[in-house]
């Protein structure tokens, strides 16, 4: 598959599946995380497995009109607990992937590092935001505007990892990758140009497995072909990437929201580099935005 082109195609191959995957709610007692994971349960794209003060679970459970076996709930008020406890039920194949309910992230987080009984995978965990954009005419993935503040070198090469591993999970034979910064050309006093420039070559040493690499270069350049053939800039990554590598989170953090607020982009939001994909929506969030993170943890999580 080359990409997707909107959330309606993602949405659809979730229903393709053979399989209904599993999430495992952490501390789930709390009715906005229990709304979040009602309607995805109620269009038959995942199976909820609750972890978390049962009595409370269960009467928001009857407020919501939510039915879920009493075997997959899980009774543990305890928050962090009940974070190591998901992370255990993950563990034994019994959910997967993770969504934090009524906890701190860094509560779950503990649970999910943990060198012992955590989900750790040797690698750099990191954010990715999945966006349909109207003005662009695929999918694309920001990242790291929610987690890495800034990122190394070697860092950003576990960012993109990230990103590159979920579009092969989700059917992408080979993503095209840019390596944003404000000009094309490495510049020693703009250290994105020379960090894009490295991880290209990474990729054309075959470091980065199957991927293009382009870096650095120019927001416009990445996404609208005719940028690039005005400036004669050649690269098949040119109007076509499916990833936007950002230089720092505050880099990533507006592009995420202006692409949502100002240009009608509808994202979902995701922790990779774990073994198993993390859904961590704010309460600030849409709920659209919660539904559309659950169904791409889905859709990713299946193909692992």
């Amino acid at each position: 598959m080359q990409y997707f082109k909107n959330w309606d195609e993602v949405i659809n191959s979730v229903k393709k599946l053979p399989s209904v995957q599993r999430v495992v709610v952490a501390a789930a007692h709390d009715e906005h995380t229990l709304e979040a994971v009602r309607d995805v349960v109620k269009d038959g794209l995942v199976a909820p497995v609750l972890v978390g003060d049962k009595a409370k679970i269960t009467e928001l459970l009857s407020k919501l009109a939510l039915k879920v076996n009493d075997a997959d709930i899980y009774d543990e008020p305890d928050v962090e607990k009940a974070a190591a406890l998901a992370v255990q039920l993950v563990r034994e194949g019994k959910g997967d992937f993770l969504m934090k309910g009524i906890l701190e992230t860094s509560q779950l987080l503990k649970a999910v590092v943990n060198k012992e009984t955590g989900l750790g995978r040797g690698r750099l965990m990191s954010h990715i935001s999945y966006m349909e954009v109207p003005a662009y005419h695929k999918m694309v993935i920001s990242t790291d505007g929610g987690m890495v503040l800034y990122p190394t070198l070697e860092q950003k090469k576990d960012v993109l990892l990230n990103a590159v591993d979920m579009l092969h999970a989700l059917g992408y034979d080979k993503p095209k990758v840019a390596v944003l910064a404000a000009v094309e050309k490495v510049n020693p006093k703009m250290p994105e140009t020379v960090d894009g420039a490295a991880l290209k070559e990474m990729c054309q040493k075959g470091e980065l497995g199957n991927c293009v690499v382009e870096g650095p270069i120019s927001l416009d350049l990445s996404l609208v072909k005719e940028r690039s053939v005005v400036k004669k800039y050649e690269s098949e990554v040119a109007g076509e990437a499916d990833v936007l590598l950002v230089p720092n989170i505050c880099t990533g953090n507006v592009l995420g929201k202006t692409l949502t607020e100002m240009a009608g982009g509808k994202m979902a939001g995701l922790i990779l580099g774990a073994q198993v994909p993390i859904v961590l929506t704010s309460r600030g969030s849409s709920s659209e935005e919660k539904y559309l993170s659950l169904v791409l943890a889905a859709a990713s999580s299946a193909k692992k």
